[in-house]
């Protein structure tokens, strides 16, 4: 069976759980009760054993694909001799409130499917090969009043195509002519414990699914209406904006960094990781996103999802979560799945939870400073919290750790770890300050300049002229491209510049393509290679704007958005012809580009750009300050 081109996948989202459907009309990702949960579908995974949901127009190819407009609802053309189809496709969610809630998307918890023949008369065939528990259980389908109800999975199927159970597969077929329609729709058990909570809409015909889509676009278009971007590449920050609410946890608020798991960093090899959890690397640049581009609700919503959740009363700050606040998993291979084209193991959960990653502290204090920059308002009982993890960087920032790249080769004394320190001292000494908070801070100010200090004479090589990987090591990392972003230096230094160019010239991969760093001379304790890394590569616009190098700069941006997926999504990493890699759609990479379109905006104001990246409060930006 065929592989598709990772970036060829649609995405689905309620923001409970997500789909990933490929060209062919396949349903070939779909986890349940929510995304991290196991998979009922995972062709993509295994083209034999994974398990699909086929929709297909006999007779017919596929001519167009899309999105309607700022939405997540899918629609496909299929064109034959005898006739012409659409389909459209969503999981159902329903239209926000008004006021607090308008960032809020309600799920309805049900994948529906319609297919109208629009021109001359047309065979329309489904087939539902679900394969429970990523695919180590056989279904158990009966049916039950109105559809048919698989047992295993907690799944229900209900539509006006005739249905009827093949071995472990439920088949159907319909006949239309033009003007009419057949509609599908499969409701999941979506509570922890395997059942529903609340009562799932009773759909069963093609106007049922008609006005569930209607509500569903509805839906999404009332959610990116507050958003009034229009600098560069505005439509894929629009939708880079609509991607991040997609995969924003509908319980809590925690940010999915990818819906999948064990998508390749380079086909065939073994870089293939579970990205269904939140990493706390995200938050600042989430923060950012979300309120420069009108959606303070989704915001706040994360940071009180970060600070109660995985902050508060938590011995010590892991680098990532689970989706309701988990702060361990364990790491299992699937051996009975085959893996992406070939690409062995494939993985579900992530030891990366025990790992010390030093940067994380930067990473939360700097989602604070960023939210109470952009608000002005920092609740009370947060304050001790806040100390709270500025003290503990104060006791570990001149340790090793794992980095911010979680290699597994053992503890290094990375730069970008001792950055992040610097970050979660300097920001915490701003707040303190800001809240008349001053008591006992000298500690923190001697910590701050004593990392400043050591990272410019050990985390500096003079000879190779750029800040390297760890000290010791002379090797190149495209991390330390946040060093001007988040004012560890000016953009201009001329440490920063010649650091820039020494990555866009040794870890380069094409016109606007850089590596994380070069793994045949980095021990980071992983075989095989990877593919460049799309958020590094739009830091580089953002660094070459601070260095004043802005045509360079955008330059790359019109590449890199050139380059994007035929639904306008981006996976994590690519390869220099654009073939896309690694898990799909990737949060990183869309707030990266996001990231870097607000920096060619502010480009045009050399003013507010120097003092963002000083975290001083910006006018248009920040709010007054408070009297």
């Amino acid at each position: 069976m065929t592989t598709h081109p990772i970036d060829s996948h649609a995405l689905l989202s309620d923001t409970h759980t997500t789909a990933l459907v490929a060209p062919d009309g396949g349903v070939d990702w779909f986890c349940t009760p929510a995304a991290d949960g196991e998979s009922v579908f995972a062709r993509v995974l295994d083209t034999e054993r994974g398990g699909s949901w086929s929709l297909v127009v006999e007779g017919a190819e596929v001519v167009e694909r899309a999105y309607l407009p700022y939405t997540f609802v899918l629609r496909t053309l299929w064109s034959g001799e005898h006739g012409e189809a659409e389909v459209l496709e969503a999981l159902a969610v329903a239209p926000p409130g008004g006021g607090e809630d308008q960032d809020e998307l309600a799920a309805r918890h049900v994948l529906v499917r319609r297919v109208r023949c629009t021109r001359g008369a047309v065979r329309v065939r489904t087939v539902v090969d679900a394969r429970p528990g990523h695919a180590r259980e056989r279904p158990d389908w009966e049916r039950d009043d109105g559809g048919w109800a698989e047992r295993v999975a907690g799944l229900r199927l209900s539509g006006d195509v005739a249905l009827d159970v093949e071995g472990d597969l439920l088949t159907g077929a319909a006949d239309l002519t033009d003007g009419q329609a057949v509609g599908l729709h499969l409701r999941y058990h979506h509570g922890r414990d395997g059942h529903d909570h609340d009562d799932a809409p009773a759909w069963s015909s093609a106007q049922d699914a008609s006005r569930a889509l209607d509500d569903t676009a509805a839906a999404w278009r009332a959610w990116d209406a507050p958003c009034g971007y229009d600098g560069p590449a505005h439509e894929l920050v629009h939708r880079s904006a609509l991607v991040l609410r997609a995969l924003a946890f509908d319980e809590t608020g925690a940010l999915l960094a990818a819906p999948t798991t064990s998508l390749p960093e380079l086909v065939g090899g073994s870089r293939n990781w579970d990205y269904r959890f939140t990493w706390h690397r995200d938050a600042g640049l989430h923060v950012l996103a979300m309120f420069r581009l009108g959606h303070a609700g989704l915001g706040r919503r994360y940071l009180r999802f970060l600070l109660d959740r995985c902050v508060q009363g938590v011995d010590r700050l892991r680098p990532m979560a689970g989706l309701r606040g988990e702060q361990s998993g364990q790491e299992l291979e699937l051996e009975h799945l085959s893996g992406y084209a070939g690409s062995r193991p494939v993985r579900v959960g992530n030891e990366a939870f025990e790992q010390l990653q030093i940067d994380t502290y930067g990473h939360v204090l700097e989602s604070v400073h960023t939210y109470w920059l952009l608000t002005g308002e920092l609740d009370p009982g947060d304050w001790p919290t806040v100390r709270g993890v500025v003290d503990a960087c104060c006791e570990l920032w001149s340790e090793p750790d794992a980095g911010i790249w979680e290699t597994r080769g053992g503890a290094q004394h990375h730069v970008n770890s001792k950055v992040y320190a610097w970050v979660c001292l300097d920001r915490g000494i701003r707040l303190a300050e800001a809240l008349d908070a001053e008591a006992g801070l000298d500690r923190w100010r001697q910590a701050r300049d004593a990392v400043h200090a050591e990272v410019l004479d050990r985390g500096y090589d003079e000879d190779l002229g750029a800040f390297v990987v760890s000290y010791g090591l002379r090797e190149l990392d495209a991390s330390l491209l946040r060093i001007p972003i988040v004012g560890f230096l000016p953009g201009n230094d001329p440490r920063v510049v010649s650091t820039v160019e020494r990555i866009c010239e040794a870890l380069a991969d094409g016109p606007a393509l850089v590596h994380r760093y070069d793994t045949d001379r980095v021990d980071d304790g992983i075989d095989g290679g990877e593919g460049a890394f799309l958020l590094s590569s739009f830091e580089v616009v953002v660094a070459l704007v601070l260095a004043g190098r802005v045509d360079e700069a955008r330059r790359r941006f019109d590449w890199l958005v050139g380059h994007v997926g035929p639904l306008g999504l981006y996976s994590e990493q690519m390869e220099s012809d654009g073939t896309a890699l690694g898990n799909y759609p990737q949060a990183f990479t869309h707030l990266g580009l996001i990231e870097a379109a607000l920096t060619l905006q502010d480009a045009e104001d050399g003013d507010a750009l120097t003092a963002w990246t000083r975290r001083e409060r910006v006018p248009g930006i920040s709010p007054p300050e408070p009297r």
